[in-house]
C-alpha cells in the first residue's frame, strides 16, 4: 500500500503491475475511540453488547475485499463474467464512497458497470422538467446506453442540443422504447435534425414504441420525419400547431398508421414514469448535490456586499427550482390532448375511421381534398418550394444532404 511493487497473479502467470496509484487508506483510529456510530474503514466493527461493553469482531475478507476494490474502482478494467450479485454489492459499495460524485472517475466507473451490467445499473431514467442536472451530468448520463425509458420533457433542449446525438447513437439504437422530448422548444426543424441520422443511415431507435413530442411549436410538415420509426405505436402530439380534424387523421393515418384516442393514452401519464436501476440513488444524489450551495466557512464583508448586490445565490437557486416551460391547467391539458395509437391487427382502419366521423364531415373531407390540390397546384405554379421535398420520405432532399454533412 505504500509505493511499493505489486503483483497480480492472473491465469497462472504472476506479472508486476505498475503505473497504478492506489488509493490512500484511511487514517487509522484509537481502538479508545468508543463511538459506535462513526463510519469506519478498518478491518474491525466495534459494537456494544448488551451490559454496555465495547467488543469489536472482525469483517469478513470479502467485504474488506470488496471495500478495497470500491476505492479503486478506477483501476478496474472489467467487471463483464462477474455475478450480478457481486455487482450489485460493488456498486452499492462505490456509492456509499460517493464515487460517482467525483467528476473526475464517475464517468469511467458508471461504464464500468453499464458494460457489465447493463439495463440493472438503470432501466430507467426520469429528467423531467430537471434540466441542470441534465447538462451538468451529460457525460455520466451517456454511459447509460442500455435505457428503455427517458424523459426528457421541459428539458430546454431546442433544436441542436447534443443529447439528441447520444439519441440516435448505435449504444441506445436495440435498447430504448419510450422516448419523452416535450416541451422542448423544438421545430420542425430539430426533428428534422435530431431524426436525420435514421433516414439517412438505417440505423438507430429501431424498437422505439412511443415518442412524446408535445407542447413543442412543430406543425403537420413534421410528421414526416416520423416514418424513420418502424414501431412507433403510440404518439402525443398534444400542444403544438396541429389542430385536430379529418385532415390531421388522415395524415396520421396514411404516414405513420395510428388512429386518434378519444381517451388519453395511460401510457403518457408522468406517473408512470419513474428512475429506475441500481444508479437511482445515484441520480437522486447527483441532484441533490447540485442543489446545495457551498458553505463557506469565513466570507469577508467585501465578498458578502458582493453576493448580495449581483445576487448570485438567489439566481442559482431560481435556476435550479424553475418551473417547467409547460404550465397550463389541467382542464386545458385534457382539452388539448392529441393521442394516437396503432390498432390492433384485426382491425381495419380505413373501414372504422369514416364510419366513425358523421355524415356532415363526408363533405368537409372531399373540401379538405380539394383544397390541399389546390395548394398543391399555387406551389408548383409559385416555383417557391423545391420539388425535392415532394419526395418520399426516404428520399434525399437537399436539407437532409445539408445535415448530414455536418456529421
Amino acid at each position: 500500500m505504500d509505493n511499493s511493487s505489486i503483483y497480480v497473479r492472473e491465469r497462472g502467470n504472476l506479472r508486476r503491475v505498475s503505473d497504478i496509484v492506489l488509493a490512500q487508506p484511511k487514517p487509522v483510529s484509537s481502538c479508545r475511540r468508543t463511538n459506535p456510530f462513526v463510519l469506519r474503514k478498518e478491518h474491525f466493527i466495534f459494537t456494544y453488547n448488551a451490559e454496555g461493553s465495547l467488543r469489536y469482531t472482525t469483517k469478513s475478507l470479502f467485504d474488506i475485499t470488496l471495500l478495497f476494490v470500491a476505492d479503486n474502482i478506477n483501476h478496474v478494467d472489467s467487471l463483464v463474467g462477474f455475478p450480478e450479485q457481486i455487482g450489485d454489492r460493488l456498486f452499492a459499495a462505490a456509492e456509499e464512497n460517493r464515487v460517482f460524485l467525483n467528476e473526475d472517475i464517475s464517468s469511467k466507473a458508471l461504464q464500468l458497470f453499464n458494460d457489465a451490467y447493463g439495463e440493472m445499473v438503470l432501466g430507467s431514467l426520469c429528467l423531467r422538467n430537471r434540466f441542470p442536472l441534465l447538462h451538468e451530468r451529460m457525460d455520466e448520463i451517456k454511459t447509460f446506453h442500455s435505457l428503455k425509458s427517458l424523459d426528457l420533457f421541459g428539458c430546454r433542449l431546442g433544436d441542436d442540443h447534443e443529447i439528441f446525438q447520444h439519441l440516435t447513437s448505435s449504444s441506445l439504437a436495440s435498447s430504448l422504447v419510450q422516448l419523452f422530448i416535450g416541451g422542448n422548444s423544438l421545430s420542425d426543424v430539430g426533428l428534422q435534425r435530431f431524426t436525420t441520422p435514421i433516414r439517412m443511415l438505417r440505423k438507430g431507435l429501431d424498437c422505439l414504441q412511443l415518442l412524446d413530442v408535445s407542447y413543442n411549436p412543430i406543425s403537420a410538415r413534421a410528421l414526416r420525419y416520423l416514418t424513420c420509426f418502424p414501431k412507433l405505436e403510440n404518439l402525443d402530439v398534444s400542444g403544438t400547431s396541429l389542430k385536430l380534424g379529418t385532415g390531421l387523421k388522415t395524415t396520421i393515418w396514411d404516414l405513420l398508421g395510428l388512429i386518434y384516442s378519444e381517451n388519453p393514452l395511460d401510457c403518457f401519464d408522468h406517473s408512470r414514469c419513474k428512475t429506475e436501476g441500481w444508479a437511482e440513488q445515484v441520480v437522486n444524489q447527483w441532484e441533490t448535490n447540485s442543489s446545495q450551495m457551498p458553505k463557506q466557512k469565513k466570507i469577508d464583508e467585501s465578498r458578502t456586499s458582493a453576493l448580495r448586490f449581483f445576487g448570485r445565490q438567489k439566481f442559482v437557486r431560481e435556476v435550479l427550482n424553475a418551473a417547467p416551460l409547460v404550465c397550463k391547467s389541467e382542464e386545458e391539458a385534457k382539452r388539448e390532448r392529441l393521442h394516437f395509437f396503432r390498432p390492433a391487427a384485426n382491425n381495419h382502419k380505413p373501414e372504422k375511421e369514416t364510419p366513425s366521423t358523421t355524415n356532415e364531415q363526408a363533405k368537409p373531407s372531399w373540401h379538405n381534398i380539394k383544397k390541399r390540390q389546390r395548394q398543391s397546384e399555387r406551389c408548383e405554379s409559385s416555383h417557391q418550394s423545391p420539388p425535392t421535398k415532394r419526395l418520399s420520405p426516404a428520399a434525399l432532399t437537399a436539407e437532409d444532404v445539408d445535415l448530414l454533412n455536418n456529421y
